[in-house]
């Protein structure tokens, strides 16, 4: 009797897309799902897809070859738990259990603990990709027991997306319990923040310089063929293309402006709080996304607050677009250096090794971050592993260096018109903070030791002081 190679439960949109790249890859595929229409659909005389269908979890479990390899695809949360709950007393000693969801990694690795005691392996793997990073391979950052990856490892090579510079897999082990879903939650903040920083760019050409719809989208075209070529640019270029077919409109233009979120860019700015580390680029997209869904207090305060006195643009327009473009490529450098240094410090934490090289290479297709800048990431990682902040490497430190009075000159611009630029500004300050011997931290401190004791450090002596202030 035919056996399923690898397991799938959960038909949704990620799912559904992994068990078809599965099938497409050469693997029998064991699926099964709550709802059962769409399994009634994949059973149709016409379907020639190497699949095992089952109606409940006994005879899903029953139809795999052991060890069993089972992809659980459900909604993060309580969905997981349930569906781990009623799957454990159904497995066998080395089955592996890998949750493809967005899972919060200390979830993951309570999990991880819970599971393992039953001698049954569980592999939390962060998923980027979406819909069509599911169906055609997306970039998967597994971690738990290398044992059990190793079982694994090459049906995640087969699915995952290739990287265009040299087609290898956007697939690594990670690292040990919860890494795997810890790295997707950064990724996750970076493109928070590089959705924001985008917006702000087409922002300004449309408010700012008045330039027209269609006019903006060739400027994304023609930026994508250059250093900010990225999946989000290609987008972004394809999106102010578009029209709506019942008015005739930009489809940007009748598109309300409020930003729906999952939470995990909220989980990124909450673990980098944590851990005492700056993601701020990422944490002020957030909030961004927050003060969009304010609509209705937006509305009423348009007609209370009133915007600075409009300053018309006059200058060159392809000058200044292209200040834009170097403000928007030095705050992306930014965010993505505070990403990884996340990554360094979350090393320090939790006692892992993850390797900001090999995470930046697979994050060179099939993810929504992926972007040319990524194999600048992972180059400057290869020459020092140890590297603290992409900042001090010898390309990035160039490139900031040289776009920071751009930078500083759209953001000015933008405050005296009332052009929200808050990913920008919050780039500059970050830069500016990180590269200065002395900030205003001593202030702070002598504050803190004033009204509550707190103490500080000398500059010239070590350990901690007190001073009477009163």
């Amino acid at each position: 009797m035919l056996k399923g190679e690898v397991g799938v439960v959960g038909l949704g949109v990620m799912g559904y897309g992994f068990a078809m790249n599965f099938e497409e890859n050469g693997y029998v595929v064991s699926v099964t799902n709550w709802e059962k229409d769409i399994l009634r659909v994949l059973e149709e005389p016409k379907s020639d897809k190497n699949l095992i269908i089952s109606d409940n979890l006994v005879d899903f479990v029953e139809s795999l070859e052991k060890p069993r390899k089972i992809f659980l695809f459900v909604k993060a949360g309580k969905p997981t738990e349930d569906t781990i709950d009623k799957l454990i007393p159904l497995l066998d000693n080395e089955d592996i259990l890998i949750d493809g969801g967005n899972t919060h990694f200390k979830n993951s690795i309570e999990k991880t603990n819970e599971i393992e005691k039953k001698g049954i392996h569980y592999i939390g793997m962060g998923v980027s990709g979406g819909e069509e990073g599911a169906r055609y391979g997306a970039a998967l950052m597994p971690s738990g027991d290398p044992v059990a990856y190793g079982k694994i490892d090459k049906m995640l090579s087969d699915i995952a997306a290739k990287a265009p510079q040299d087609g290898e897999p956007c697939v690594t082990y990670i690292g040990p319990k919860g890494s795997g879903h810890f790295t997707k939650i950064v990724h996750n903040g970076i493109e928070y923040s590089d959705s924001q920083l985008i917006a702000e760019a087409y922002f300004i050409m449309r408010y700012f310089l008045k330039l027209s719809v269609e006019e903006i989208a060739a400027y994304f075209k023609v930026w994508n063929s250059g250093e900010l070529n990225s999946y989000l640019i290609e987008i972004t270029s394809e999106i102010l293309s578009a029209y709506d077919e019942k008015t005739g409109k930009p489809m940007i233009d009748i598109i309300l402006d409020k930003a729906g979120s999952k939470g995990t860019g909220k989980w990124a700015s909450q673990i980098a709080l944590d851990l005492h580390m700056p993601l701020s680029v990422v944490t002020e997209a957030v909030f961004v996304r927050y003060v969009s869904e304010l609509k209705e207090e937006r509305l009423q305060a348009s007609n209370i607050l009133n915007p600075p006195t409009n300053n018309q643009f006059s200058g060159n327009v392809e000058d200044y677009v292209e200040k834009i473009r170097k403000a928007l490529y030095f705050s992306k450098i930014i965010s993505y250096a505070q990403g990884f240094a996340l990554y360094s410090k979350a090393n320090e934490e939790y006692s892992w090794e993850l390797d900001n090289y090999k995470i930046a290479k697979i994050f060179r297709a099939g993810c929504v971050i992926r972007a040319e800048l990524l194999d600048k990431i992972a180059d400057a990682y290869q020459q020092n592993k140890k590297l603290p902040n992409i900042l001090v490497d010898s390309y990035f430190s160039k490139i900031v260096n040289e776009y920071q009075e751009d930078t500083r000159s759209i953001i000015v611009d933008s405050i005296k018109n009332g052009i929200p630029v808050t990913g920008f500004t919050s780039a500059i300050g970050y830069f500016d903070n990180y590269r200065r011997e002395n900030i205003s931290a001593n202030l702070v401190q002598a504050q803190r030791d004033y009204f509550g004791a707190h103490t500080f450090e000398r500059i010239d002596a070590l350990g901690n002081y007190h001073h009477e202030w009163q």
